[in-house]
């Protein structure tokens, strides 16, 4: 199974983009099933070039993770990378999920400092864990064996007082400490990334920064997103979805051909790739890669 490291750097000579999906471990056998039997293989038939599965706030789904990532590996042969937080984790079990993941042939994770459980509050260290995601970064680099892709904020971490500038300092941190790649939180003002990307490269950053698009599948849902997470929504984007007001469809829709766009100019202007945020669901990534004609 191939190292995300490795797929970037063959894209990166090949001059092509590199297409990935997110996706996240459900509360149901019947979603799970849904998940495994129907839109992953779905999804893969367009192709992509890896896969990643989130961890649950507050490590909830840690198990679920892993499993979900093997079978990916096992089933469709598709490198998959395991989402891993330092929420209620000593070092002890990080090492252990790592052995684990190491067993099952999983070569990539995804290093975060993650949410509390309930993704709200204040982030608060476990004793005998980490309290900063540069030190988790620190600890699977020293244990060998991975590839590590960590999270970027275009806007700035929304927990990160200090401003933009200071949280893409301490993403450089990251990298420094061992971040293979970095994949990006949710936007929808690509200025945003090119600014991040300009900044982060003006310090001597040279690993792929990888915009997280997510198609929008309703209004309601998109307001709750980016309030959660500190993601702005422009004003034009606003006003086209208020023009359609409940009708779901009609968001989802143009949620397509803003996400369209947006992969657009970010792969004209150099962008690796783009990793999906599919929320466990297929046409509206589908369709974006049609139009992109990336099938």
């Amino acid at each position: 199974m191939h190292f995300i490291r490795d797929i970037y750097a063959t894209a990166r000579t090949a001059k092509r983009p590199v297409i990935s999906f997110e996706f996240f471990p459900t509360k149901t056998e019947e979603g799970e099933r849904a998940l495994l039997e129907k839109t992953i293989p779905a999804l893969m038939q367009l192709k992509p070039d890896f896969c990643s599965v989130t961890y649950g706030a507050g490590g909830s789904t840690r198990d679920k993770t892993l499993t979900i990532v093997d079978r990916i590996q096992r089933q469709h042969g598709l490198a998959a990378m395991a989402h891993l937080t330092c929420v209620n984790a000593t070092k002890e079990e990080i090492s252990a999920y790592l052995t684990e993941a190491r067993s099952r042939g999983i070569k990539n994770i995804l290093a975060l400092r993650g949410d509390p459980p309930g993704g709200t509050g204040e982030f608060k260290k476990t004793e005998g864990g980490f309290e900063f995601s540069y030190q988790l970064v620190e600890f699977i680099r020293q244990a060998g064996g991975f590839s590590i892709g960590v999270a970027g904020f275009p806007e700035g971490h929304i927990a990160c007082q200090e401003g933009k500038l200071v949280d893409w300092q301490r993403l450089k941190n990251k990298i420094d400490h061992g971040a293979d790649f970095v994949i990006t939180q949710l936007f929808f003002s690509n200025r945003d990334y090119f600014e991040f990307r300009d900044f982060l490269t003006s310090l001597g950053v040279s690993v792929p920064l990888v915009p997280g698009i997510i198609p929008i599948l309703s209004t309601a849902q998109i307001k709750k997103f980016t309030a959660l997470c500190g993601a702005k929504l422009p004003a034009p984007l606003v006003a086209e979805l208020e023009k359609r007001g409940d009708n779901d469809e009609a968001a989802a829709q143009y949620g397509i051909e803003y996400a369209t766009r947006q992969c657009e100019e970010l792969l004209r202007d150099g962008a690796p790739g783009i990793h999906f945020y599919t929320l466990n669901k297929t046409r509206s990534a589908t369709v974006i890669l049609k139009n992109l004609r990336l099938t």
